[in-house]
């Protein structure tokens, strides 16, 4: 697919980004250009339900207002690097930000359902250490427009007769270590007049961040919490994500059973499974004790192993006793059909795998 076209150099004043602006300062803006304030809602339609690549596409503006908006504004500001398309029709991007910066999202295709998979920051400062997304720390938040741009681009990847159904905020960086950007966009995913997507199909996925889990159930939108556990306890999580030494398991079980009671929206709890680390019959009774008890799902993801770490998908043996342990100790367990693994989709694994492939490249002193 072609990318989208963006307007010359020039020596004028830098250009705005479009998908930073609130609503108000649109129509501000249009107020400036003596435009009447129903043109904000013609313009947001365009690019949020009618997949405009350009200004040029808003057929039912003004010539003039059109030239005037490409000389103001950005409407995109992101590249494509590299895209990736899988066998199960998975679709991976690597997107280039205007510093420099490079992001992932992802489309999923399972049967009626169009999900997306979007970057909140450029890498990660978690440390997960079998993650790809983190291995050169975190460079910076992204902005709100930065973030929805994830979304329009894989959007624009549909047919016109398909729509997006369903957004996980679970790609690079920790959604809740950027919350206030990203709240901001999925303030707009959910509107009916941005992408018009239900709450109860958004999902935010966290390391676990008390304070911020606590601010996101004051928000008081109903969205999805998913809590990436990895380890039934603090001894083997301390290894896995360093983060929890500051915080610890039982603290972060606390700040998910406040927001199921606030929010009253099912938890899930996410364990990626790591051959020969935590995928023994001992760790699925220790999580059966942590989670019996709970209205949560437990979504178990066989790893999909990255280029230069150690870690190793488990065998089918080890996954099926860890299955039957859970599921005789009545948890509430999915196993997670791995998609896209012939794309490098797991979490930065595009993006460490072209930056692998650049540095063998380079001529030897």
């Amino acid at each position: 697919m072609p990318d989208i076209p963006r307007a010359p150099e020039t020596d004028a004043p830098p250009r705005r980004k479009l998908l930073d602006l609130q609503r108000d300062d649109l129509v501000g803006w249009l107020a400036e250009q003596k435009q009447p304030k129903f043109r904000a809602a013609q313009i947001l339609r365009w690019v949020y339900q009618q997949r405009a690549m350009s200004f040029d596409e808003m057929t039912d503006l003004p010539a003039k207002l059109r030239q005037r908006l490409a000389e103001d504004f950005d409407l995109f500001t992101a590249s494509i690097e590299t895209e990736q398309v899988s066998n199960d029709g998975t679709e991976k991007l690597l997107l280039r930000l205007g510093d420099g910066g490079e992001v992932e999202c992802v489309l999923l295709r399972d049967g009626p359902r169009r999900s997306i998979c979007v970057s909140s920051q450029v890498g990660c400062a978690m440390g997960c250490v079998f993650c790809a997304s983190g291995l050169d720390g975190v460079k910076r938040n992204l902005t709100r427009g930065e973030i929805m741009e994830q979304m329009l681009r894989l959007q624009r990847r549909l047919p016109a007769d398909e729509r997006l159904s369903h957004i996980v905020m679970m790609g690079m960086g920790e959604p809740l270590a950027n919350l206030d950007n990203v709240l901001a966009t999925l303030d707009i995913a959910r509107d009916a007049e941005g992408l018009g997507i239900s709450p109860r199909r958004i999902t935010i996925s966290t390391v676990g961040l008390p304070p911020a889990i606590d601010r996101l159930a004051r928000h008081g939108v109903p969205y999805n919490l998913a809590v990436s556990l990895h380890a039934p306890n603090d001894e083997l999580r301390n290894q896995l994500v360093p983060v929890n030494v500051k915080v610890g398991v039982d603290k972060i079980l606390a700040a998910a059973d406040r927001y199921f009671a606030t929010s009253g929206r099912r938890l899930t709890y996410e364990y990626v499974l790591l051959g020969g680390v935590n995928d023994s019959i001992q760790q699925a009774h220790e999580l059966v004790r942590l989670l019996r008890s709970r209205s949560a799902l437990l979504n178990v993801i066989p790893y999909n192993p990255v280029a230069g770490l150690p870690y190793k998908t488990p065998s089918a043996g080890a996954i099926t006793q860890f299955r039957e342990a859970l599921e005789q100790g009545g948890v509430n367990v999915q196993f997670r059909t791995r998609k896209g693994s012939d794309i490098d989709a797991a979490c930065g694994q595009l993006r460490r795998n072209r930056a692998m492939l650049n540095e063998s490249q380079l001529p030897l002193a």
